[in-house]
């Protein structure tokens, strides 16, 4: 499948947001979200998650990274308006102007957030869910994946945290977002560089070194990937108490949905989808046991629940091979 238009669609402030889309434009409408913060829609292999006679398929690059302009790390003085709120408003504006009415959301890691944010906000607008790697950018979660997980990584992780050159009481996150956004480009790029190697180190172990976290397109890349997932997670997301993603499973609760996470992945354990598969009547969870962060049969799963959805929307809803909610 091969993208049939592509474009930037303009905000208010300024920001051009790139959208592409591909597949039946008189198919399903599905949304795709990228991981990250800030990896960007890379060469469009998402594109297999769909397919492309059932599926009118629109994906964006986040603002601030991709082919969206201006890149995080050309307009550092924008950085504080990229939160997620923005990115949400981002969504909702490329859909008014791809003239969709609501969509199939489908994320993976960082994007499965943002799909949850998102529905979270407009529930009328979202008719399924698809998610892998799932996460929610949690507090927990964001000290797991830059301080616990030093535990299984230590040697990897030393050089990550004095790296970090953090100050007494300083989380390492905090620091790493700091320099990142900083005025000593040279720091910065040292920065971003120590941060990269981190998440090779844990991701390409659970992805059995098969894939690696990052796409290796360069520094630019790296440092706009950097400074935009330490913008996020030293904010928790921008998800603050009360916004929290499991404090408002009521307003989707009913949506069908497939969570898809592997039992291998050591930078996002599984309890997080099983949290929310506990609390989503309409989900189904599916474990992947031989994957990490990703892998081939994440994605395979990910292709038959799209699948799955485009011949019968509640296809989500019959009991999984894990207990349903509420139990143990």
């Amino acid at each position: 499948m091969t993208a049939l238009a592509t474009g930037h669609l303009r905000m208010a402030d300024g920001d051009q947001i790139h959208y592409e889309v591909s597949g039946n434009r008189l198919g399903r409408p599905a949304l795709y979200l990228h991981g990250g913060p800030g990896s960007g829609l890379g060469h469009g292999g998402y594109r297999r998650l769909f397919d492309p006679a059932a599926y009118h398929v629109i994906a964006i690059d986040q603002r601030g990274c991709g082919r969206s302009r201006p890149l995080a790390t050309a307009a550092l003085e924008r950085l504080h308006r990229n939160t997620t709120q923005t990115l949400i408003a981002d969504i909702e504006a490329v859909r008014r102007h791809v003239g969709v009415e609501s969509w199939l959301v489908s994320g993976v890691s960082w994007g499965s957030t943002l799909a949850l944010a998102y529905a979270q906000t407009h529930p009328h607008r979202v008719t399924e869910l698809v998610l892998a790697a799932v996460t929610t950018t949690s507090p927990e979660e964001v000290e797991w994946i830059t301080e616990g997980v030093g535990r299984i990584f230590p040697e990897a992780w030393q050089v990550f945290e004095r790296g970090s050159r953090r100050i007494d009481g300083e989380r390492i996150v905090d620091a790493y977002a700091r320099r990142l956004a900083g005025a000593d480009a040279e720091d910065r790029v040292r920065a971003a560089s120590d941060w990269v190697a981190w998440e090779a180190a844990h991701i390409a172990f659970d992805s059995g070194g098969k894939s690696p976290p990052i796409p290796d397109e360069g520094p630019e890349h790296h440092a706009v990937f950097a400074t935009l997932v330490t913008h996020y997670w030293a904010h928790d997301g921008f998800l603050p108490a009360g916004q929290a993603i499991l404090d408002r499973m009521d307003a989707i609760r009913h949506i069908p949905a497939v969570l898809i996470h592997g039992r291998r992945d050591v930078s996002g354990p599984p309890v997080t989808a099983w949290r929310l598969h506990r609390q989503w009547p309409a989900s189904r969870l599916v474990v992947v046991e031989t994957e990490g962060h990703g892998g081939p049969e994440m994605t395979a799963r990910m292709r038959e629940a799209t699948d799955a959805f485009a011949a019968d929307p509640t296809a989500a809803r019959p009991a999984s091979a894990c207990p349903r909610p509420g139990a143990g």
